[in-house]
């Protein structure tokens, strides 16, 4: 597999070899929330599934470099290890170099393609609702009340950030259903957290 073209299922099994286990299922759930808030927005599938699977290739400790951050150090191991190895056109490798860099809810740019769009929009949507409480505290510490201070300070970057209509729609689910959750939360730990 060293110098020969790469293939979806060959990004996936390298995404998995060289990631954690939480990688492979986060990309199947940006793809499903892709296919949801993407259905009235024409895109390239194949560059999205690409994406979806490499996007936080830089936060892998294989990867990871102190003070760079990962949405950049995803693009640069993307650009230098994988592009060459995929059969893209120039637009395509574009758009996904694109979709990658600016896929983090910090990155304030604007996107240009659809592509870039939705990925931000879908990782966004990770991390609110349920599964947003869980990464939170899959993550640590062993300390409920720092765990919800970053479930507070994320969920308040990411209010008012959505731009396609039916992220919108979902953001609204998963936020109330966040807030239901930690209101007991709150009332479970007596306030003590």
């Amino acid at each position: 597999m060293e110098n020969s073209k790469l293939t979806l299922d060959d990004i996936i099994q390298l995404t998995h070899q060289k990631g954690e286990g939480w990688a492979i299922a986060h990309a199947r759930r940006l793809l499903e929330l892709i296919r949801e808030i993407g259905a009235e927005i024409p895109y390239d599938s194949q560059v999205l599934e690409l994406a979806a699977y490499t996007h936080d290739w830089g936060a892998f400790p294989v990867h990871f470099q102190k003070d760079v951050d990962h949405a950049l150090r995803s693009r640069q191991v993307v650009e230098s290890e994988i592009l060459p190895r995929l059969a893209l056109t120039a637009t395509q490798q574009a758009k996904l170099l694109e979709a990658i860099e600016l896929h983090d809810y910090r990155d304030l740019r604007p996107t240009q393609s659809p592509e870039a769009l939705l990925l931000r929009e879908a990782d966004m949507l990770e991390f609110l609702g349920m599964i947003g409480l869980a990464r939170e505290f899959a993550r640590g510490p062993k300390d409920v009340a720092a765990c919800q201070r970053r479930i507070l300070e994320r969920r308040a970057k990411i209010l008012g950030r959505f731009r396609l209509p039916r992220a919108r729609q979902i953001a609204q689910i998963r936020l109330e259903r966040m807030e239901q959750c930690l209101r007991w939360l709150e009332s479970e730990s007596f306030g003590i957290l």
